[in-house]
Order: C-alpha cells, then structure tokens, then sequence
C-alpha cells in the first residue's frame, strides 16, 4: 500500500509539473513569430547602447530616457557601466541625445535605473522619480531637473520595506505615487519558481509620506503603470499575463479593477498619449527569447496603441513590430506630436516621424 500511495504522489506531483510548465511555455509565447511592422520613417537613436528601459516625455517635448538597466536573467553587455539618464528634445529638427549630468551627494557608481515618472510643480520645477537598483536593492530616487545646466540635481532616496522588486511608478503629487512590484522574492531562483507556480503575489502599491499601502493585488507580475489624462484611471500592465488592468482611482487612493484588456503579448511599460488618452505599450512578442538570448535568434519589439480603453471593445493597433534584426527587447512607446520613441531593456532605441 505504502508503495502505491508513493506511486500516485510521484504521478501527481510529475502532472502538476507538467502542467506548470506547459502553462508557463504558453504565457511565454514561446512559439510567437513577429510580423514586421515598421513605419517608412524610422532609425535607432545615435548614442544609446545597452538600454532605453524606460521613456517619460514631458509636456514641452522634452524626452528623458533611463539606460543601462541591469535586471536578473536580462542580458547585459556592460556590466562594468553604471545607469545614466539621457535628454532628447523633440522639437528639434533632427533630435539628439544627450547624458545629463547628475549632482554629487548621490552614488552614481551604483545607479540602475529602471521605470521613471515626472511631476511638474505649481512654479513648473520639473521632478523626476527614478526606481532603481543599487546593488539588486530598490529605492525611489527624487531629481530636480535644471534644463540650462542640463542636469539632475540629487534631492532624496525614497526607501520602504514595501518597496522591494519596484519595476515601475506613476506620480500623483510631491512624494505621492503608485508603484508596481514585479515579483514578490528577490532571489533570482526564487523568482522562477513563482513565475512557474502562477503565485500571484505582486501588488501594487500607494506611497505617500504618511502613508504605504498596497492598493491592489493578484497580478502575474505587475509592471509598467501609468494614468488617465483625467487623473481618474490607473492602467496596470501584467507582463506575464499579457493583459492591462483598467482600475478607478478613490478618494483615499484605493484601487478598483474595473476590467482587463486581453493582449497577445507581453506588456511592458505604458504611456499615454497626451493628444488622444490612448495608451501606449512596449510589449515582448516572445519572452523566452529574452531570457535565452540568442544573437542568431533575438528577441524582437513591438509598440501597440490602444483606444477607447474603457469602452467594451477597445481598439487594439500595432504600430511597430521588428524580428528583433533592427530592434531588441522593446519595453516601451511614448509619442509627442507625430514622433515616436521606441526603448528597450538591453538594446538600442528607435525614434520615428509618423
């Protein structure tokens, strides 16, 4: 008997497995081919190398772009080479990058950046919150931006013991914001186990001074966030479940999911156009791809805009997909007055006139 109930645990526990990883094959895409979808009037951006992880486009046209993200099981091609955040305006004729310089008092050896968000006061200070990673560790860096001297003035470390595996934020207000944990353990392996388990455990959170919450939870992996242009929605990307969660914002800052908008591909980070409230999506068509990189065989990019989110049926468009021979990795899509800025975790950057 002993031997028997052995036997169907051991058959048990290989079908569970089975099924696990088939289930996390699928949610990979790991069979998904991309169609190429590329707009006549595009070129990768001079001077970014290793990385254009995250983009945040202020009203003005001026582009900020984090690079040199350095994530567990994403390729790095320098190692060696700290985290910077470039300029790029857009209202120039022919737009270039340029490395801003940030301010002592802060650890620019150690600097990993990874989503970013901007806040412009009532005086029209610009602000830019930066997750980062300083030795695998997140923390919420606070800039000022001083645009003559084009440069980052360090003004304080945001740092909680809720605050841990932080992928991206959205700012509501000084030192006020949501924030996306990706993954619950910190441990590289321990992070594949969830992922293989479907836990579930990632949440989004609302910080405040006086206040650190989680305001909403159950994602796959909750990671690239942002908000309406009426200040009323939250949009939530669950990368390895493919979709965007729709949520309305309450008076104390609490989350509502008020729907899913299903994807055929894993979503990234999210912005909004500022012309039309659609959102924007940086998307990996196969992310096995990414975590088993390949130079013969890269894993591509593609940009979606999305419509009429909150309606029944939104409007689902590709505006950029590539093989990955042009660009690698895409994690997002900002547009400013017909241009489009396409990042990416590890690669290049592409810029577009639509």
């Amino acid at each position: 008997m002993g031997k028997l109930v052995a036997l169907i645990l051991l058959g048990a526990g290989l079908a569970l497995v089975g099924e696990r990883f088939l289930t996390l094959r699928e949610r990979m895409n790991v069979y998904r081919e991309v169609e190429s979808v590329e707009p006549q009037n595009c070129h990768l951006i001079e001077g970014i190398e290793n990385g254009s992880e995250d983009i945040d486009i202020l009203p003005s046209g001026l582009a900020f772009i984090s690079n040199g993200l350095k994530y567990p099981g994403m390729p790095d091609f320098a190692p060696d080479e700290p985290g910077r955040i470039f300029l790029m305006d857009l209202n120039e004729q022919n737009p270039r990058v340029q490395e801003l310089n940030i301010s002592n008092g802060f650890d620019k050896a150690s600097f990993n950046p990874h989503g970013m968000s901007t806040f412009i006061d009532k005086d029209q200070t610009v602000y830019l919150y930066v997750v980062n990673h300083p030795h695998m560790d997140s923390t919420v860096e606070i800039f000022k931006f001083e645009e003559q001297q084009h440069s980052l003035v360090y003004l304080k470390t945001i740092k909680h013991e809720l605050l841990k595996s932080v992928n991206d934020i959205v700012i509501l207000g000084p030192e006020q914001f949501y924030a996306t944990r990706d993954r619950y353990f910190t441990n590289f392996f321990l992070m594949l186990l969830e992922w293989f388990m479907d836990l579930r455990w990632t949440q989004v959170l609302f910080y405040s001074p006086g206040e650190v919450k989680v305001v909403a939870r159950g994602f796959g992996s909750a990671n690239g966030i942002t908000i309406s242009l009426d200040k009323k929605y939250i949009y939530v990307a669950d990368v390895l479940d493919k979709n965007i969660h729709v949520m309305k914002i309450h008076d104390n800052w609490d989350l509502t999911q008020l729907k899913v908008i299903q994807l055929d591909t894993l979503v990234d980070n999210l912005t909004i156009d500022p012309d039309t409230g659609d959102i924007l999506a940086g998307c990996h068509p196969n992310a096995i791809k990414l975590l088993m990189y390949n130079t013969e065989d890269p894993p591509g990019s593609e940009a979606l805009r999305i419509r009429n989110a909150l309606s029944e049926k939104p409007t689902i468009s590709t505006m950029y997909a590539n093989n990955g021979s042009v660009l690698q990795g895409s994690s997002v899509a900002s547009v400013y007055r017909g241009k489009l800025l396409i990042g990416t975790v590890f690669h290049k950057a592409l810029y577009c006139e639509l």
